[in-house]
């Protein structure tokens, strides 16, 4: 709870400069979408055991934008909530987990001629740090990590110079789940996050 407080004032300080920020090359706006999560397992046969591709879940929050005019290179930070349904055991229990999550991407918007005031495609990549929050009902035999990192691949399109629709595949690069294993043999099997997630933004 307290560092959900923390992150709560990070996104209040940053919305903040971004109303004050004379700059025209930083935005700030909300950001919302769907995102399908798949745990990639270090042993095949707890892939088999577990059903957990393409879990669909949902994400919503804040989002800060700053491109250097000209070169139209820049950076977006988003403070994010996001829902995960992406675990379910062979008996059918399921493993609800819940993160605030920070991506932070280079972004590189493709200048076009004549219609770039109406549609600029962009291409992006970089870390997403994600934190967990509390706690699924069949952590006895599979436990979620506090802290997930993951890169980010995506592209999309600006439309109007405010809306934004992206989409975009992120690669687990720490454990996101342990199987503790009904024997000391099973114990210690790792599954990493692998996700698609689809947004929209609309920046002021």
């Amino acid at each position: 709870m307290k560092n959900f407080k923390r992150l709560f004032l990070v996104a209040v300080a940053v919305v903040a400069m971004s109303l004050s920020a004379s700059a025209g090359g930083l935005k700030w706006g909300v950001k919302a979408g769907v995102a399908l999560n798949n745990i990639h397992f270090s042993e095949e046969i707890l892939n088999d055991f577990t059903n957990n591709d393409n879990q669909a879940g949902f994400t919503g929050g804040l989002m800060v934008e700053f491109t250097v005019p000209v070169v139209n290179l820049g950076f977006d930070a988003s403070l994010m909530y996001v829902h995960r349904d992406a675990i379910e055991d062979g008996l059918g229990n399921k493993m609800n987990r819940d993160y605030i999550e920070i991506p932070i991407n280079l972004k590189y918007k493709l200048g076009l001629p004549v219609v770039g005031n109406v549609v600029t495609p962009y291409i992006f990549a970089g870390p997403s740090f994600a934190f967990k929050m509390g706690k699924s009902e069949i952590e006895d035999f599979i436990k979620s990590q506090k802290c997930d990192i993951a890169l980010n691949l995506g592209l999309g399109v600006e439309l109007f110079n405010h809306l934004q629709l992206s989409g975009s595949y992120s690669f687990g690069m720490t454990k996101a789940v342990e199987y503790l294993g009904a024997t000391v043999n099973e114990a210690g099997i790792e599954g990493k996050n692998r996700y698609w997630t689809i947004t929209a933004a609309y920046l002021f």
